[in-house]
Order: structure tokens, then C-alpha cells, then sequence
């Protein structure tokens, strides 16, 4: 079997200098790691998603692509490479079209969350800094573009306490992000990364991830920013398995695979909750989660279990070919190839 492990071009251009260089930063590690691990059953190569993309992986005679495009720019970046995979009949890890539009447009899927009962904040779209005026808000507020991840464009400054703080930061997320900007409820809990593996029924759950920020500087709020993901990463303590009542837990893993089946996502994907009162609520579910090695929370989990980081790119790869049907014929030895 030939598979093809295909990212983005930089968005260098489109974000701010320090989201911009730690996004290349992380595929092009993801890339290096994923080959080496592919590459020891699978024939393997890997490209960068351009407007030929499709034409490189027909003529490569690839049997499946994977998927670690985020796209470049639009309302649906994460939908781009898959719509195009779709309609060339080419199979891919990952979620589909239609999953990854949901996921990575935060007001959908807030809105799917309310419609089938998972708890998730309360939240306002604003899509231009006028329709602050004599808005009746509660705060604090957590700013947050619509359609990114990895914390991007949610800062240290994101999570503002007046009016005058609101206003000056949602002209400047306008300025850079797509439209709408979220104000969101910030609601005050214990956080957790919950990851999903499989299809349909037959899910698993890696062990549940709980981010305490009780290390940080004094005078950092305590919520999880670029910030914080980017340069603080040594004063983050990460609990693998989260500190849960066995009680606790199945809340938490029943929520995740409600969201993730809620959402129609495939593979894999990654649940972010925060435990507030008894209550879980989804702050957002990543559907092409970060699995760069000694840095992701995929990776933090895995390596919790018999599965590892090696066994979880591994587990990717076998439950889309599962999914597909296709026949897993092995490579006789290691080849990388750069295109």
C-alpha cells in the first residue's frame, strides 16, 4: 500500500508573525515524524497540498492520502484537501467534508452541541465592532476566532473584563481572523482533552488528559491562550490519566463520543471540556488534531497507553483502510520520498 502524507503550504503571510512560525514549525515536525513511522510497513511519501496536488498523487498511483492539511484560507480551510480527495475517489484518514466544516466553525457546532443536549457555553457572533453598542453582556468574556485552532487567536488579552477591553480586541481579531468573532461565556472549571479513535460504534478513548495551570506566573490568567500552549508548555502539568472519579470519567468519555457522533467526524479527533458543578461542557471539538511528537495532547495520551505515539499514527492509518475497506498490503521495506 502507498500512502501519501500530505500538508499545507505557510500561512506565514495570512498570521501574525508568532502563530504564523509556530503552525510551520509544528507540520513540518508532524511530517518528519509521521514518515518515519509509516514508512516502516507502508510505501511513503510525502507532499505539500498545491493546485497540482491531485494530478502528484495520481501519478504516484497513491492508495491513501494522509491527512494533515488544515488549508489555507476560507470559512472551511479543513474541508479544502478532503473535497478535493472526494472528488478524485481518493481515500483519506481523517473526517470528511462535512465533519471538518462542522467542527471548525465553532458556531455550528455549538449550535448542534445545544440541539442534541451536551452542554456547551453560551456565546454571541459578532461580525462587525458596531454591534458592541448597548450590548447586554455578562462578563468576564473569551474572545475567540470562529474557525481556528491550536489556540490561535486566543491570547492572553482574549479573556477581558470591561467594555473597553472588549471593543479594542475584537477590532483587532476582525482585522486578522475570518468572521464572525465569538464572545463566549467563560465558564470557570477544571479542563480536559478527551481522545477519540474509531467509527460509528466501535470508538475508543484514550486515556483522559487534565491541564493544570496552577504553575503559571502570577499574573497570567488561568486559561489555556496561545500564550500558554507556545512558551509556557514547562510550567503546564499535564495529569495522564486525568485525577477523575471513575464516575467523572464515563461523564467525560460519554460526552466526547456524543460530541464526536454529533458532529459526524471520522478516526480521530480530540474533545476539549471543561468540568464545572457535575456539568461537562464542550468548549470545541478538534477534528484534525495536532500529532507532533512530544508536544500534542494525541500524543501526551498515547504514550500513556500500550498504543504509544508510534501504535497511535499506526491506529490512524488502520481504522481509515477499515473504514474504506481496502486491502492492507505492506511494503517490503523503508522508503521516504520528498516531493
Amino acid at each position: 500500500m502507498k500512502i501519501a502524507i500530505v500538508t499545507d503550504k505557510s500561512r506565514m503571510e495570512l498570521l501574525p508573525s508568532e502563530e504564523g512560525f509556530k503552525e510551520d514549525e509544528q507540520k513540518q515536525k508532524t511530517v518528519e515524524e509521521v514518515e518515519k513511522i509509516l514508512s516502516q510497513k507502508y510505501d511513503c511519501i510525502s507532499l505539500i497540498a498545491d493546485d497540482n496536488i491531485i494530478n502528484h498523487l495520481k501519478a504516484e498511483n497513491v492508495d491513501l492520502v494522509f491527512n494533515l492539511c488544515n488549508g489555507i484560507r476560507g470559512d472551511s480551510k479543513l474541508a479544502q484537501l478532503p473535497a478535493l480527495l472526494e472528488y478524485a475517489s481518493i481515500p483519506y484518514t481523517a473526517s470528511s467534508i462535512l465533519g471538518h466544516t462542522l467542527a471548525i466553525n465553532k458556531v455550528y457546532s455549538s449550535n448542534i452541541f445545544k440541539a442534541t443536549n451536551i452542554p456547551t457555553p453560551n456565546f454571541i457572533s459578532i461580525y462587525d465592532v458596531n454591534q458592541l453598542k448597548d450590548l447586554d453582556i455578562k462578563f468576564p468574556v473569551l474572545i475567540k476566532p470562529n474557525d481556528e485552532g491550536s489556540s490561535r487567536g486566543i491570547h492572553q488579552d482574549s479573556l477581558v473584563f470591561d467594555m473597553e477591553s472588549l471593543v479594542k480586541k475584537v477590532k483587532e481579531e476582525l482585522a486578522i481572523y475570518n468572521p464572525p468573532i465569538l464572545l463566549n461565556e467563560y465558564i470557570e472549571g477544571r479542563e480536559f482533552s478527551v481522545g477519540v479513535i474509531g467509527n460509528g460504534e466501535d470508538l475508543m478513548v484514550l486515556p483522559i488528559q487534565e491541564l493544570d495551570l496552577s504553575n503559571l506566573p502570577d499574573d497570567f490568567k488561568r486559561f489555556y491562550s496561545f500564550e500558554v500552549k507556545a512558551y509556557y508548555k514547562d510550567l503546564t502539568v499535564y495529569h495522564i490519566p486525568a485525577r477523575l472519579s471513575d464516575e467523572e470519567r464515563k461523564l467525560l468519555e460519554d460526552t466526547a463520543k456524543k460530541a464526536f457522533r454529533a458532529l459526524s467526524l471520522r478516526d480521530y479527533a480530540r474533545v476539549d471540556i471543561i468540568l464545572k458543578d457535575g456539568v461537562p461542557y464542550v468548549l470545541e471539538v478538534n477534528s484534525l488534531p495536532g500529532l507532533m511528537k512530544g508536544k500534542s495532547s494525541l500524543y501526551r495520551m498515547a504514550e500513556a497507553t500500550d498504543l504509544g505515539y508510534e501504535g497511535l499514527v499506526l491506529k490512524i492509518v488502520e481504522t481509515a483502510i477499515k473504514r474504506y475497506k481496502l486491502e492492507d498490503d505492506t511494503f517490503d521495506g523503508p522508503r521516504i520520498v520528498n516531493i
